[in-house]
C-alpha cells in the first residue's frame, strides 16, 4: 500500500491530510502525520488568546481528534533521505527511528527568525505557540501586579516591548495594550499613563501587507492610545533588562515580544532539496517540488508561483495554505489514480487586523475598513476558518461570554513553574527534619 508521509501539522498538514483520508478508497493509501505538536494552532487567534478573549485551548486542535484515519505521529523529522525515501523522525521521547516512504508532503511551516542581540535568548519572549500565548498574558498581568506592590519598580515593570511590525506584532501589541488599560482597574494607584508601549519595526511602516493609507491610520490609532511606533529602528541589545534602540534611546523594561518575522523551516535545505534564497522548497504551479519526482510542498516553506500574476510567488499566509492544501491533495490522489493534476491559482483577498476589543484595520476585495467593521470583519472571517464546528462554538461561546461579562484578568504565573512552590516545602521540611535531628 501506497505511504503518504505528510511532514508538518499545521495548516497545510492537517487539512490536507483531512481531505486526503475523506477522499481515499480503502486500502488505496495509508497517511501518516509526523508534527512535534500533537494539535494544530490557529495562530490568527493567539493574540486574542493572550489577551483573554479566546480560551487558549479553543485555538488548538487535537491533530488524533480530526484524523482518525491518519497515523499521527508526535515527533520531528530532522532529515529526508530521498534517494532511499527515508525520513529520521525524532520521537517525543525514545530514540530515533527511520520511516520509509512513497509519497512525501513537505510542509513542515516556518521557524522564528532571530538575531544574536545580546540578551534576546536570556529574556526575550517568543510569540509563535499556544504555550507563549498563555506565558506572556501571564507575564504581563503579573507586570502590573509588581507595580502595584514595589512602587521602586513601577517604571520597569510597566515598559512593554513589541519588536516587529507585522501581523502578529501589531496585534499582540494592540490587544496586550488593550486588555492591560482593562486592568488597571482594580490596581489602585496605577493608570494608563504609568504604562510605556513601545513597538519596533526596522522598515520604515507597518503592515506591510496593506496599503500605506491603512498603515498610517493605524499608527495614528496606537498613538492616539498613548503607544510609541518606532520605525527605521532596530533592537540593539536587551541585556540585565535595559533595552537599546537603533535611535539610541535607552530604557528598562521587563516585557520584550519577539515577532520579527520568520523564516522557513530548514528540512528541506539540510536534506539537499532545491531551495530558492529563502530556504524555500523550490515548487511548481502544480505544487511537486522541483526535480524531485514524489515529492509535494505548500505554504511557508514552499516557493510557488504565483499564477494570478500580484507576484512572483505567493505569500506566506494561511490564506494561501489552507487553499494551497487542497489542490495538494487533489492532486496526489489524482496522480494514485492515472488522473490530471492542477495548478495552485487563487488570487488574495485581503487582510484583516485586530487592534484590541472593537478596533481593527481591513483591506478586503480593495475595500478599506476600519474601527468597529474592521474590527467585526476581522473576527467573522478568522471564525469561518477555525477547523472543526466544536472549536467554532467555543471560540463564539468565549466572544459572548467576554461581551456580556467582564473581562477575565486573573494571572495564573503559577503555571509557568508549578512544582516551585512544593520544592520549597520539601527543602523546608528537609531542612527542619536535619535541625530537630542535631537538636536532639
Amino acid at each position: 500500500m501506497t505511504h503518504i508521509l505528510i511532514v508538518g501539522g499545521g495548516y497545510v498538514g492537517m487539512y490536507t491530510a483531512i481531505r486526503l483520508q475523506r477522499k481515499l478508497r480503502a486500502g488505496e493509501a495509508r497517511v501518516t502525520v509526523v508534527d512535534p505538536q500533537p494539535n494544530m494552532t490557529y495562530q490568527p487567534f493567539l493574540p486574542e488568546a493572550a489577551a483573554g478573549s479566546i480560551e487558549p485551548r479553543h485555538v488548538v486542535v487535537p491533530l488524533r481528534r480530526v484524523l482518525p484515519k491518519c497515523t499521527v505521529v508526535t515527533g520531528k523529522v530532522t532529515s529526508v533521505d530521498h534517494e532511499r525515501k527515508v525520513a529520521t523522525v525524532v520521537p517525543a521521547e525514545g530514540l530515533p527511528t527511520s520511516m520509509p516512504y512513497d509519497i512525501l508532503v513537505m510542509a513542515a511551516g516556518s521557524v522564528s527568525r532571530t538575531l544574536p542581540i545580546p540578551g534576546l535568548a536570556e529574556s526575550g519572549i517568543g510569540f509563535a505557540t499556544v504555550g507563549e500565548a498563555i506565558y506572556l498574558r501571564n507575564h504581563v498581568l503579573s507586570r502590573l501586579d509588581v507595580a502595584s506592590s514595589t512602587p521602586e519598580r513601577k517604571e520597569r515593570a510597566l515598559t512593554f516591548v513589541v519588536v516587529g511590525g507585522g501581523y502578529a506584532g501589531v496585534e499582540v501589541f494592540g490587544e496586550l495594550e488593550d486588555m492591560a488599560r482593562y486592568a488597571l482597574r482594580v490596581h489602585k494607584g496605577l493608570s494608563a499613563a504609568d504604562m510605556k508601549w513601545v513597538l519596533v519595526e526596522a522598515a520604515d511602516r507597518i503592515l506591510p501587507e496593506v496599503s500605506p493609507a491603512m498603515s498610517d491610520y493605524t499608527i495614528r490609532r496606537l498613538t492616539d492610545r498613548g503607544m510609541q511606533v518606532r520605525l527605521n529602528t532596530k533592537l540593539v541589545s536587551m541585556a540585565g533588562g535595559r533595552v537599546e534602540l537603533s535611535d539610541g534611546t535607552c530604557f528598562e523594561a521587563d516585557t520584550v515580544v519577539w515577532t520579527a518575522g520568520v523564516k522557513a523551516n530548514p528540512l528541506a535545505m539540510r536534506s539537499g532539496m532545491p531551495i530558492d534564497f529563502r530556504g524555500r522548497l523550490i515548487c511548481t504551479e502544480t505544487l511537486q517540488a522541483r526535480g524531485l519526482q514524489g515529492v509535494w510542498g505548500a505554504g511557508d516553506s514552499a516557493a510557488v508561483p504565483d499564477l494570478t500574476g500580484l507576484g512572483a510567488l505567493c505569500t506566506p499566509s494561511a490564506q494561501h495554505a489552507v487553499r494551497q492544501a487542497k489542490v495538494l491533495a487533489d492532486n496526489i490522489i489524482a496522480t494514485l489514480r492515472g488522473g490530471k493534476i492542477k495548478p495552485y491559482k487563487h488570487k488574495h483577498v485581503g487582510s484583516v487586523a485586530s487592534l484590541g476589543l472593537h478596533k481593527g484595520v481591513a483591506q478586503v476585495y480593495g475595500i478599506r475598513l476600519r474601527g468597529w467593521p474592521a474590527w467585526l470583519m476581522h473576527r467573522a472571517y478568522h471564525w469561518s476558518r477555525v477547523p472543526t464546528a466544536g472549536r467554532k462554538l467555543r471560540v463564539l461561546v468565549d466572544w459572548l461570554t467576554v461581551l456580556l461579562s467582564r473581562r477575565e484578568i486573573v494571572s495564573l504565573g503559577q503555571i509557568q513553574d508549578p512544582r516551585r512552590d512544593w520544592e520549597v516545602v520539601v527543602r523546608e521540611t528537609t531542612h527542619s527534619l536535619k535541625g530537630n535531628t542535631r537538636t536532639q
